[in-house]
């Protein structure tokens, strides 16, 4: 079987920047230890499978050690791929039955919107790892569906922070803080992913739908720009509405190929 393959650097208009993703696209279906293995060959955070399905699309993603129930930038990649290379005209909304239900991606302009359910969060105390990681350097943490929210004192705390990944292995983690007076956004975070593979993840469309909720009230706003501050760096435009988070950012393909299995 020959398989589609496209590596996609998403919420980013350069290469070499943003978050990589692999897509695949399926024209049969594939055992799912088969799909694991293609995730695990590409060493990239997330890689999506994509297969024609009634109205849309059959929408998966892996990471190189583990399914994952959302992912942003792989589907932001997705669409990316299928409007680039002609499988769907520009003015359609594309739609993505996945695990967290119907998603889907449109275009404005340069930029792809998709469309994701918001994530609330509760208070916490921190695991006994996570205070010894951030010791009293943190302002305020909460906890949102599966991951930590730390928020630090400044921007500069945000970039300049040293994770240590032993003490992350049990615990998926975003630092976040207000944006620096002198940048254009209104906030900045980091994410750290250890149980699943991704030490630090570049660019991350599911944890701007716990980010989204969690500066709305703080920053009094539903409209956001937003910087991930990795290595890579990434940035969106981030809108909340009632339950749902519609995220902007552009993509830029640097390889494709095919795969034979």
């Amino acid at each position: 079987m020959n398989i589609r393959f496209f590596q996609v650097d998403a919420f980013t208009g350069k290469p070499f920047k943003g978050n990589p993703a692999g897509v695949c696209i399926l024209d049969a279906p594939l055992p799912d230890s088969t799909l694991q293995s293609i995730a695990a060959e590409n060493n990239l955070p997330e890689t999506a499978f994509l297969s024609k399905e009634s109205d849309g699309y059959r929408l998966r993603w892996f990471t190189p050690t583990v399914e994952m129930k959302l992912c942003g930038h792989a589907t932001l990649a997705s669409a990316h791929v299928l409007w680039e290379n002609n499988l769907e005209t520009p003015d359609k909304v594309l739609q993505f039955h996945t695990l967290s239900g119907l998603l889907t991606a449109a275009r404005r302009g340069q930029r792809i919107e998709l469309d994701f359910p918001a994530s609330g969060q509760e208070p916490v105390v921190l695991p006994v790892a996570l205070r010894q990681l951030f010791k009293d350097n943190y302002v305020n943490a909460t906890y949102s569906t599966d991951r930590y929210i730390v928020e630090l004192p400044s921007a500069e705390a945000v970039t300049g922070f040293i994770p240590d990944f032993h003490l992350l292995e049990q615990y998926r983690c975003v630092i976040t803080a207000k944006g620096a007076p002198d940048t254009p956004y209104d906030f900045i975070s980091r994410y750290f992913a250890v149980p699943l593979g991704v030490n630090e993840d570049p660019v991350t469309g599911s944890a701007h739908c716990c980010l989204a909720t969690y500066w709305a009230p703080l920053l009094g706003k539903q409209e956001f720009f937003a910087y991930q501050a990795s290595p890579r760096g990434g940035e969106m435009k981030v809108i909340l509405q009632g339950n749902r988070v519609l995220m902007q950012g552009e993509a830029v393909t640097v390889i494709s190929g095919t795969y034979h299995i």
